[in-house]
This record gives C-alpha cells, structure tokens and sequence, in this order.
C-alpha cells in the first residue's frame, strides 16, 4: 500500500513538481510505508506533507501550530467567550492580532462567531465541531510542554553556555 501523499504534485528530488513521488520518479528503490508498519503517516519519507506554500495541509498546519490559535483553541473549548475576555485572557496579544487571528480560524471552520442585536453589540465566540477535534490534540501537545519543560530549559542553557564559551575563545583568539 503506498503512503499517503497530502497534496498533488509532490515534489521529487529534482525539485520539480508535477511527479507524485514515487521510487521510480525519485530514482530510488525504498520500500513505500504501509499502513502496517507506519500508521498510515508516509514513515520516514521526508515529503510525506508537501512543503510548498501552495499546499492546503501546509496552509492548515500553519493556522493551527500558530501560537496565538493554539490560545484561541485552548480557551474556547466548552465555553463560548465575548472578544474583550479573549483579549483579557491570552497575555501579548494586540487587539488587531487577536482580530486577525479570529477571522483565520472562522474562515478554516473552526471557529463561529455570533453577533447579538443588541446595544452596544455583543459579539461571542465558540468552537465549531471542527475546531472541537483539534483540542485533544493541543492537549497532548500541551501535555508534552509541560512533562518535558525542564529538559528544554536545561538544552537552552547548555546552548546559551556553549555559545558564550565559543563566542569568548574567538575574543581571545582575536
């Protein structure tokens, strides 16, 4: 069974488009992923998501893996909130960003938003069931910050360290 390709005319490795990709178009003679041995997800086939600008998955990969619709996500699950308590609740967020941000997630059907006939007007937001499945995967990725966090500060300061030590000897060396 051969992996799934996210979108048409993947890239080969003349860098052309057009060619879907395979052992034959690439020159190579690997083995395609199955389902069996790679959950359906490409295994180890570096184009296993199209990396062009022009993909849709890429497109959608972009919007959801964004910090600021991680947040929005995050906070509307199960809950239906007004804009200025969005605002409120995600710390650094520009009204213009979180307005921008708003308007990206309910073009990509994963967020509604109402607007009251009312004075002054009252405008609320909420998951669609579409933006709802997303969260148990930013769960999972939220989850994964948190159990490894401090491995990740201490990669940091073990790189902070190693490039002031390099950037000291080139100053003395100098």
């Amino acid at each position: 069974m051969k992996s799934p390709r996210h979108c048409e005319g993947t890239v080969g490795t003349e860098g052309t488009a057009g060619t879907e990709g395979t052992a034959e178009t690439e020159g190579t003679a690997r083995a395609e992923g199955t389902a069996e041995t790679d959950g359906g997800f490409g295994g180890d086939d570096p184009f296993q998501w199209d990396t062009r600008e022009d993909c849709q998955v890429r497109q959608i990969l972009d919007r959801v893996a964004d910090k600021w619709s991680l947040l929005v996500i995050a906070l509307l699950e199960r809950r239906c909130l007004r804009f200025t308590e969005l605002r409120r609740e995600i710390d650094g967020i520009s009204q213009r960003m979180l307005t921008v941000t708003l308007r990206q997630l309910e073009r990509d059907g994963l967020v509604r938003r109402t607007v009251h006939p009312v004075v002054p007007p009252r405008v609320d937001y909420e998951l669609t069931p579409l933006g709802g499945t997303l969260h148990h995967t930013i769960r999972a990725l939220v989850t994964w910050t948190e159990e490894h966090q401090y491995e990740v500060a201490a990669a940091r300061s073990a790189y902070d360290a190693r490039i002031a030590a390099e950037a000291a000897a080139a100053d003395t060396q100098a």
